[in-house]
């Protein structure tokens, strides 16, 4: 008779050759169910690589996929229509100004280089007509929606402006290839003055400086925005809804620095002399502010400074700072529009606030604006010489504008440059490469002079170089 060890040890040999052998035929089986997925898996992977590879590549924004949403008015076209004649490219630009009123008989036919223009659907018919705070802002408002009705291809972002805002498209299209068309997006800017956004909203872009609205959000907001409308029927700006109407979306406005409402009465060359760094996108409101520049009419001055708008809208208004140190002389250049000679050694931290030639919509106490600014100084170490853009050709090397004395300082020299006068200097050519502008990157230069001429080169700044 086997004994009870023998037993035991036959029995612990079957379970260990019974495991060993269900062991393997799991890894078996495992084995072949991962080398299936796998090639499932992979096959699902390499079919979708070859159908995004096989799909056209999206190109980046471009002029065309800009549809601009204008109003204006027959009444205020004829004073008005220059300035948007002036940067308005026929059968490039894209989009519409939508009138009240059919346009008289004087305004026809129509110029091919002026926008299309549609007349505004009745906002009377609207059942919530009557309840309307402001019943004629109400068709601004709508014109998104009368626009995106059309069904116009390849429309990525909508522009809105009105028949008296200037934008610089080159600079609009750089600065919208930032953000991704295909997601919600709201941007603009407010007002420059602090009583403008408060009587409306520091969180609304002003209309008139112009703001841009994602295809992806439009169509998100033509669905609600009657219902919208009727539900802030008491609000009396458009632009006011517009931001309530988005936020409602959950969409907050996105600040871009280069749109300008111009909330400013009288002359603003302080203002456009010292510019932020931000691509200039939009100027506003010529009506209520002297020309840009002296001996011009408002019409005229807008196209004076297209003209270098026109060759490199990348630099428009940015400001450059250089020194002659032997003079004690500081050299500010914005450029396309001005250079100021100061007698003496300035700053850029100073020279980048405007001087306050300009005055508030609404006065009162300081604070006004939504900047800090620097007085109008008669103190011949702080008042510029001013020189105002003339002209701008292409040269080989680049471009070369100049800019001239329209009046005389009609002061004194200034002590700290050993009474060295600027008085004798009557032009200046500032000459900047045919490459544009990248980004918000500052500009240094270097400057000599000779006789009554001085030349401006800019360049890029020396790592680590101080601009004082």
């Amino acid at each position: 008779m086997s004994s009870p060890s023998y037993h035991t040890s036959s029995l612990c040999k079957y379970l260990v050759i019974s495991g060993a052998i269900a062991i393997f035929f799991t890894l078996v089986i495992f084995i072949q169910t991962y080398t299936i997925s796998e090639s499932f898996y992979g096959n699902i992977f390499t079919i979708k690589c070859q159908e995004r590879l096989s799909q056209p590549k999206e190109t980046t924004t471009n002029l065309s996929h800009l549809m601009f949403v204008l109003v204006g008015s027959p009444r205020t076209w004829k004073n008005r229509r220059t300035y948007v004649e002036s940067w308005w490219r026929p059968n490039v630009t894209r989009g519409n100004i939508f009138m009240d009123v059919e346009p008289s008989e004087e305004l026809l036919p129509w110029s091919p280089t002026f926008p299309p223009f549609r007349v505004s659907e009745d906002v009377k018919k609207l059942r919530f007509y009557r309840k309307l705070r402001k019943p004629s802002h109400t068709r601004f408002y709508r014109a998104i929606l009368e626009t995106y009705r059309l069904k116009d291809e390849g429309v990525r972002w909508y522009v809105m402006g009105d028949d008296d805002t200037l934008f610089f498209v080159d600079n609009l299209v750089n600065v919208l290839s930032k953000y991704d068309h295909t997601r919600q997006h709201y941007i603009g800017m407010n007002s420059e003055t602090i009583k403008s956004n408060v009587y409306f909203s520091f969180n609304m872009g002003f209309g008139g400086g112009g703001y841009a609205l994602s295809y992806a959000l439009v169509e998100a907001l033509v669905v609600k925005l009657d219902e919208c409308v009727e539900k802030y029927h008491f609000i009396w700006a458009v632009d006011h809804i517009q931001s309530l109407c988005l936020a409602d979306l959950g969409v907050d406005l996105t600040l871009e620095k280069g749109f300008h409402q111009v909330d400013l009465f009288g002359d603003i060359s302080g203002f456009l002399s010292s510019q932020p760094t931000a691509p200039l996108l939009s100027l506003h409101h010529f009506d209520t502010v002297s020309p840009l520049f002296p001996g011009m009419d408002r019409p005229g001055s807008v196209i004076h400074i297209m003209k270098a708008a026109n060759v490199d809208q990348s630099r428009m208004l940015q400001l450059s700072i250089c020194h002659v140190r032997a003079s004690n002389w500081t050299f500010s250049v914005s450029w396309g529009y001005s250079v100021h000679i100061y007698e003496k050694i300035f700053s850029r931290s100073h020279l980048k606030l405007p001087i306050e030639t300009f005055r508030s919509w609404y006065g009162g106490r300081p604070p006004v604006y939504m900047f800090n600014t620097r007085p109008v100084s008669r103190n011949p170490c702080e008042a510029p010489h001013g020189f105002f853009f003339d002209s701008i050709q292409k040269e080989n090397e680049g471009v070369v504008t100049s800019y001239t004395r329209k009046f005389i300082r009609n002061m004194t020299s200034c002590s700290f440059s050993g009474n060295i006068s600027a008085d004798p200097i009557g032009s200046i050519r500032v000459f900047s490469p045919t490459t544009p502008r990248k980004g918000r990157k500052v500009e240094c230069c270097d400057v000599d002079y000779e006789g009554d001429v001085a030349s401006i080169r800019l360049r890029d700044c020396m790592r680590d170089e101080i601009i004082a």
